[in-house]
């Protein structure tokens, strides 16, 4: 916990003063009562006081003002808010590689499956966009807040030849840019970026991932990359076996190079479940929130229940 105006604690020192303040009536009292010679005639004189129900009685006053003090040091403590105008581009790879059944029913299906996952768990208010790529990179869907329309792409992807990894980044660089260009300046500051590429690997096309890394490092938009397959993947290409194992060191070095997160999805499962943490990552920052309300009320409470205790027990506040 947090205080937005911490000066105000000084007024604790009322409190204290306060406190300070009965704590010596209660000594005087008793100095006065010692000097009274006369025990007898002064417990027919003086009415019995309720004793330690009385100092109970202040204690919950005291504690009730030092709660509404706390309060105007405006105490707040961190929350988890959705991030206003975020923009994530998911990149999936449809080339040939992906129909290989190492990942069942096959990588591709699996792909499209805990691709509209990620849709699902992405907060509704952050824009999301979609880049498919094979041999070219396409933007299919620019980032929007329209999920079905991302949904439905997510559907109809179709499987072409080679893998063109970097031109995937280039794509989506450009597809954040023109979203952010389509903003108020003082709004295109504020915007966060981020890429989740979801690949088996093996760049054969296009420009280079080293262009692609420095691109994206240049841009300030962190990629996230997810190795889709296992070690053990093959392709049945014209009656001929095709081993297509994953390529986790060149995802893995994108995500490194560019402040971005890897990870490794051997089954639909794992996946749904990166892309759950992913969302979580991508879609919310931390803020102070306002929790002095409920140090106004409990003070508050606090102070009219001293008051009524002192009341019941003594006849008088104090």
């Amino acid at each position: 916990m947090t205080f937005q105006s911490p000066l105000w604690l000084l007024a604790l020192l009322g409190v204290v003063a306060l406190v300070a303040f009965y704590v010596l009536l209660q000594l005087r009292r008793k100095a006065y009562a010692a000097r009274f010679t006369n025990v007898a005639l002064l417990g027919a004189i003086v009415p019995k006081r309720p004793g330690w129900r009385r100092h109970l009685a202040f204690g919950v006053i005291a504690l009730g003002l030092a709660t509404l003090v706390v309060s105007l040091a405006v105490p707040s403590t961190e929350v988890r808010v959705p991030r206003e105008r975020a923009t994530v581009v998911m990149a999936v790879d449809v080339s040939l590689s992906m129909q290989a059944t190492d990942i069942e029913p096959d990588r591709f299906r699996a792909m499209q499956t805990a691709a509209k996952e990620f849709v699902e768990v992405l907060p509704e208010r952050i824009n999301l966009g979609l880049v498919s790529f094979a041999g070219t990179a396409t933007t299919l869907v620019p980032p929007t807040t329209d999920r079905a329309q991302v949904e439905s792409a997510i559907d109809n992807l179709d499987l072409a030849e080679s893998t063109a990894i970097g031109e995937a980044v280039f794509t989506s660089l450009t597809a954040i840019e023109n979203y952010q260009s389509s903003l108020e300046a003082d709004e295109a500051e504020e915007v966060p970026a981020r890429i989740v590429l979801l690949s088996d690997g093996y760049n054969t096309v296009g420009r280079e991932d080293t262009q692609a890394i420095d691109a994206a490092r240049a841009a300030g938009v962190p990629v996230s990359t997810i190795a889709f397959g296992t070690d053990y993947g093959t392709l049945d290409l014209d009656g001929e076996t095709v081993p297509v194992p994953v390529d986790r060191q060149t995802l893995e070095e994108i995500a490194d190079q560019t402040g971005g997160s890897y990870s490794e999805a051997a089954s639909a499962a794992e996946l749904e479940q990166v892309y759950a943490d992913l969302g979580s990552q991508i879609g919310y920052t931390t803020e102070p929130q306002d929790i002095s309300p409920w140090f106004v009320r409990t003070g508050v409470v606090l102070a009219m229940l001293g008051a009524v205790l002192s009341l019941l027990w003594t006849n008088r506040l104090i």
